[in-house]
């Protein structure tokens, strides 16, 4: 059985940086070195004020020391690294990108009323979950030993506990629905179309290539010349968003 440190180290980059700032953010929080007043999401505060890191910490901080806080690590340690080791892998960009994506558009429906949503955190992890839930559709899940059903409606079945629990409706329910997104723009229409709107722009790779992140492959950046672009430990064959 391997150390907690090995475990950490095979973790890929995205899944295992996201997932280590959420935890340390609330440490920090919870040390009361942090307050959660300085990290939520208030576009007042963003545009008039320049607080313009709310537009990041909202993502990282999940909720206090609890169940809850458990629960969405876990997700991002089980549900974000299967992910991105496996529909995901050797597809570092396009994972990144991929996060990207959920966290503009989680920021673009948070100022619509209906939608606003101080933390962002657990709407990302609900989109992380749901992609997951696509791509495996037909898992076998065991929940707290009660239930089995098949992935495709673990999110679902996320969003029923959270409402059981006394939880608000609507952060799932956000991951869900940029999820989705994500997935019909680029899965669901490219496959139909052979058109891809949410092909990982250059930029993305030029990122990954310049700090090693990760491997891509079909990458249409070169990696600098004194070295490769990725540590080469994940392997995998599906490369669809590239194409």
């Amino acid at each position: 059985m391997s150390s907690p440190a090995e475990y950490y180290k095979s973790l890929p980059p995205i899944s295992k940086a996201y997932g280590t700032l959420c935890f340390f953010t609330t440490v920090l929080v919870q040390l009361q070195i942090l307050h959660p007043l300085f990290l939520y999401l208030d576009y007042p505060l963003v545009f008039k004020k320049f607080e313009i890191w709310r537009l990041l910490t909202s993502f990282f901080f999940l909720a206090p020391f609890s169940m809850k806080f458990g629960i969405r690590l876990l997700m991002i340690a089980r549900y974000g690294v299967m992910l991105e080791k496996g529909a995901f892998d050797k597809r570092t960009a396009d994972f990144l990108w991929m996060m990207i994506f959920g966290a503009i558009s989680l920021l673009v429906l948070s100022i619509i009323p209906l939608f606003n949503s101080f933390f962002l955190g657990i709407p990302m992890v609900s989109m992380l979950l749901y992609v997951w839930s696509r791509e495996n559709p037909n898992a076998q899940i065991n929940i707290y030993g009660l239930v089995q059903l098949r992935s495709f409606y673990l999110p679902w079945a996320m969003l029923l506990l959270d409402v059981i629990f006394g939880s608000s409706l609507m952060p799932g329910l956000l991951g869900i629905m940029v999820g989705h997104l994500y997935y019909f723009f680029a899965v669901l229409h490219p496959l139909a179309t052979g058109k891809n709107y949410l092909k990982t722009p250059k930029w993305v790779h030029k990122i990954v290539s310049r700090f090693r992140i990760g491997m891509q492959a079909n990458s249409p950046v070169r990696p600098p010349a004194n070295g490769n672009s990725g540590s080469g430990v994940f392997r995998g064959r599906s490369y669809r968003l590239n194409q």
